[in-house]
């Protein structure tokens, strides 16, 4: 059954799993264009287009500097889809953290996704703004892909919570952080974030209108 829902997907989508979650309301997991991904009510949570705009975020970095890196940190998991590209598809073996604040969307990363087969994995259900401020680790890579449905936690861009992740990086580590931009007034909230690093401390590049909508920051901490 699985296979015939798999090919079938290429023609239309095939919901298979629907769960309502008190955090992110509406949950579903369904086989599009041949692959199971993970969705909101509004937007693409997990795998589909998110993994894709993710993975030129990575790719831009660099996919040999990415595979070396011994302590990563991803905010907002979903149903994992750059988790499978760093383990999968480059190939990291260091320690992975991931924190995502539904558990609900845990068990269904865990059970749809095979998250908690990944051994170097370790997910922590929590707030992001919350672990960052409690975390003692330095991370070579801080990937930050936080939603709630299509919208984005006002904390995401405030200056004390970009500063802070600064501060966890290691020198020469890397923030990818992606956003979504459906107006001028994304466009402005997202200059005004990289305005606020210090040039000399750290590279920035915008990488815009990935997937039509999405834009990724990634940021660079220099020596």
């Amino acid at each position: 059954m699985p296979v015939l829902k798999k090919f079938l997907s290429y023609l239309m989508p095939i919901n298979v799993y629907r769960k309502k979650s008190a955090v992110s309301k509406s949950l579903e997991v369904t086989w599009a264009n041949g692959e199971l991904v993970l969705d909101s009510q509004n937007t693409n949570y997990s795998y589909g287009s998110l993994q894709r705009v993710l993975r030129i975020g990575l790719k831009h970095i660099g996919f040999d500097t990415v595979a070396k890196m011994e302590n990563i940190l991803v905010l907002g998991v979903a149903g994992g889809s750059v988790i499978k590209t760093l383990v999968d598809e480059i190939g990291c073996k260091g320690n992975i953290i991931g924190v995502e604040i539904d558990p609900e969307i845990v068990a269904i990363a865990n059970e749809w996704f095979g998250l908690d087969k990944i051994r170097n994995l370790q997910i922590v259900v929590d707030d992001a703004f919350e672990f960052v401020l409690k975390t003692k680790q330095r991370y070579d890579l801080i990937i930050v892909d936080v939603f709630r449905d299509a919208t984005m936690p006002d904390f995401l861009f405030e200056r004390f919570f970009a500063d802070r992740i600064g501060f966890l990086l290691q020198t020469g580590g890397y923030i990818l952080f992606n956003t979504m931009t459906l107006n001028g007034k994304h466009d402005t909230r997202n200059q005004t974030y990289v305005d606020g690093f210090d040039r000399e401390k750290f590279n920035i590049c915008l990488l815009p209108r990935l997937e039509e909508h999405n834009e990724l920051i990634v940021i660079r901490k220099n020596g």
